[in-house]
Order: C-alpha cells, then structure tokens, then sequence
C-alpha cells in the first residue's frame, strides 16, 4: 500500500489523471440517475407536442421555446414524483428495479426535493412567458398523472383509458400559451389523435411486459383476455388512431392536398405493418414491432403537420 503511494506521489499527472477520471464518472453517474428520474425521453416528447401545439395556432416564432422548456421542466418533475410513489412496486418488477430509487443510487427524500424544484420551476416558467390558462391545464395534466391514474392503474386494469388524457393536454397547453383556446376544435381534434395513442402503446407494452406488472400487484387486461382477444383489441385502437389522424386536416389543420395524401398514406401503412398482432401465433417479436411502429407513425404524423404549417 505504501509503495502504491509512493508510486502516485511521483506521478503526479497519473494522480490527477486517476481524479479527474473519478470525477466524471461521478458527475456522469449523477447526470444518468437524474436522466432517469425526470424519465427524459418521455418528458422530451411531452416538450416536442407542445411546441407542435404552440407552432399549430401561431407559427414558428422564439416565443414558443420558453413554454415548451417550462412544460419540459414540470412533466420532469411530475416524473420524478412519480418514482417517489411507485418505489414499492418498481422493486418487484425486472423492467424497473434498477431505476435509481430502488436500485439505491439516490435517496427519497433527494427525489422529492428534485421534484418539487422542477414542478415550481417549469410553473413559473408558463406563467411568465404564456398565461394563467396554460399554467392551470399543466397543473390538471400533473394532478391527472400523480393524482388520478397513478394510484387509479393499481385498482383497475382499465385505467389507461382516462389516464390518457395525459397526454392529449400537452399539445392543448402549447395552443392555449400561443394564444389560443382551449376549446378550439382543431386543438381538440389533435388532442384526441394523442388520446388515442397512448391506449395500443400501452397495451402493447403491457404485452411484452405482463407478467413483470402482475407480479408487481398491478391488474392487467392479460389476467382478464387471452392475447388473442387482448391483440384484436389492441389492433381496433390502431384502427381508431388511425382514423383520428384524418380527422386533423379535417377540422382545419393541414389542408393541404400534398399533407393530406401523407397522412392517408401513414395511416394505411401502420394498419398494415401492425396487422401481424392478429396472427393465431404471436410472439413479443410482433408486439415490439408493432410497439415500435405505432410510435414512428405519431412522429411521421407530427412531422407532417409541424411541415405543413411552417411551408
């Protein structure tokens, strides 16, 4: 051992060399559990539909980026609050047992602390560069989520119908912080295609991963269906998102012929990339493809009317 440091007394630059390397695999160890505690690659989506939101009603302009970092800040928090609560059961689940709380790399009550810092932050963020309305639909949506659905998807294996309403409000707060109203059938026409998504990708994680939520306590539809059933369903929500993303240009949004033509194209392109869940024998392969595409479709969708408004 005192050789060991001897050895280092004369080499100062590997000394260093040994701290600096400590040092940021310290930094970056904490930067990946609090990646993970804020959930980024959620939070960043909920971020990205309310700048569409925003972008819909008014257009490209500067003011957009302080709404969407506040929303950004607050769907961190409300996420970071959300690991607090479901500490209990993500220790039982494979999928979830590393996430930093019960894997013991950060602290509870360091959790609550990040979480109430962010919801205040990300709140007076909206408040002061939208308004008082887009502020009150980002506390509904945080309430919604924290509230409402985390404790109600422990008590029914239905819960993800209204929880998705989660995530139908983003783009609402982001139309409503341009300028817009909450009430305005093109916002609501895009709030519904959001509403409806999150039900097949759900469902289709739920069967990749059910028996990791029955094992945690939760009630899951494949408890109550065979996959076959649970697959037809699923697949008629895919229809249903399918057919709400026709229903944007319809009520205005996207109007041109070029826009409209992709959008039909999309549409018939996931029914039929995701037609494969109605096979007799289904194995997860097909479920995290058809995952995979449903997600892809609603950035394809995003993209397309984000383009069309700007061009």
């Amino acid at each position: 051992m005192r050789s060991s440091n001897l050895s280092l007394r004369d080499k100062p630059e590997l000394a260093n060399r040994i701290i600096w390397v400590d040092l940021y695999n310290y930094v970056k160890d904490r930067v990946e559990v609090y990646m993970d505690l804020c959930k980024v690659r959620i939070t960043f989506f909920v971020a990205l539909t309310t700048s569409v939101g925003f972008l819909l009603f008014s257009g490209y302009n500067i003011g957009l980026l302080l709404p969407t970092l506040g929303v950004f800040l607050l769907a961190c928090g409300s996420s970071a609050l959300n690991h607090y609560q479901e500490k209990t059961t993500d220790a039982l689940m494979e999928r979830t047992k590393n996430r930093p709380i019960p894997s013991g790399r950060v602290k509870e009550e360091s959790v609550v602390i990040v979480s109430l810092f962010l919801i205040i932050s990300g709140s007076l963020t909206i408040y002061y560069s939208a308004n008082l309305t887009a502020l009150i639909i980002g506390w509904i949506t945080l309430a919604w989520y924290n509230i409402i659905y985390t404790p109600m998807k422990k008590m029914n294996a239905l819960a993800v119908i209204p929880g998705s309403v989660i995530g139908a409000l983003p783009p609402v707060i982001g139309w409503v912080a341009a300028g817009g109203n909450w009430s305005d059938i093109q916002i609501l026409a895009v709030a519904l295609f959001f509403f409806i998504w999150q039900i097949p990708h759900f469902w289709l994680l739920l069967m990749i991963y059910g028996k990791d939520y029955e094992k945690a306590g939760f009630p899951t539809l494949t408890q109550k269906f065979a996959n076959k059933q649970l697959s037809r369903i699923t697949f008629t929500w895919i229809a249903a998102l399918a057919i709400s993303c026709l229903l944007i240009p319809f009520f205005g949004i996207s109007n041109s012929i070029i826009s409209i033509s992709l959008l039909l194209v999309s549409s018939i392109l996931l029914i039929w990339k995701t037609r494969n869940i109605l096979a007799d024998y289904i194995e997860k392969v097909v479920f995290r493809r058809a995952f995979l595409n449903v997600n892809l479709y609603v950035l394809i969708v995003i993209m397309i009317i984000s383009i069309d408004k700007l061009l």
